[in-house]
């Protein structure tokens, strides 16, 4: 479904269709066969395109992993506000960033392994541009790290080591995650939420058996 016709102004442009085949089609190509090992008829083909339409709607092979890689590094940025905006206490707003992290990766999992396993073959500027996402998305999480250490509520002494231990947990969900598995992204978000905890040394006082 085009982003036109989701919000409701209208079927897409013959333009906008085509370049959004295009990017499915890559995604599926990429997750195949790795960002060397396809070729733009790999794409094209694909999209049930010419290999020169490609070149009409996109500069090259490189640009349309640019562009896969640019909106779910947003994508994922957009879900860790999100969840940092639902409480101001840093136990919730790191079990919130932690689960929806994590199942965001496992739903994605195709995705996800191309944005986070291809970056080598990003040129030099688009992978300092996804590079600063990056930097943006571990900024937060570890923010949330530092003032739970701060509260007395985390016990950590490198909170960015911790924060980049947390962020590689949920990110290699997509390299193993699989529909067919048995464990639901849900579940999977879940776990992963109560070992952040445990990484972190949090004890709820609420509850004597953690004590």
């Amino acid at each position: 479904m085009s982003r036109a016709t989701e919000n409701g102004v209208g079927a897409a442009s013959p333009a906008t269709d085509a370049r959004e085949r295009l990017f499915a089609a890559a995604v599926e190509a990429f997750a195949d066969k790795g960002f060397h090992g396809t070729t733009t008829r790999d794409i094209a083909t694909r999209a049930g395109m010419s290999p020169a339409a490609l070149y009409i709607h996109h500069k090259s092979k490189e640009d349309l992993l640019y562009l896969i890689s640019r909106a779910g590094h947003h994508a994922t940025l957009r879900l860790v506000k999100n969840a940092l905006s639902a409480s101001e206490n840093p136990v919730d707003q790191l079990t919130a960033v932690i689960s929806a992290f994590t199942e965001h990766h496992a739903r994605n999992h195709t995705t996800a392994r191309i944005v986070n396993y291809e970056l080598a073959a990003l040129s030099p500027e688009h992978l300092n541009e996804i590079a600063g996402i990056r930097r943006e998305i571990e900024r937060h999480v570890r923010e949330i790290v530092s003032a739970g250490v701060t509260t007395g509520d985390f016990h950590t002494g490198d909170p960015r080591m911790t924060t980049l231990a947390l962020l590689s947990l949920g990110l290699d969900v997509a390299r193993w995650y699989r529909d067919e598995g048995q464990w639901s992204p849900q579940a999977i978000a879940g776990h992963y939420r109560d070992l952040a905890l445990r990484m972190l040394g949090y004890r709820d006082q609420r509850n004597p058996a953690d004590a």
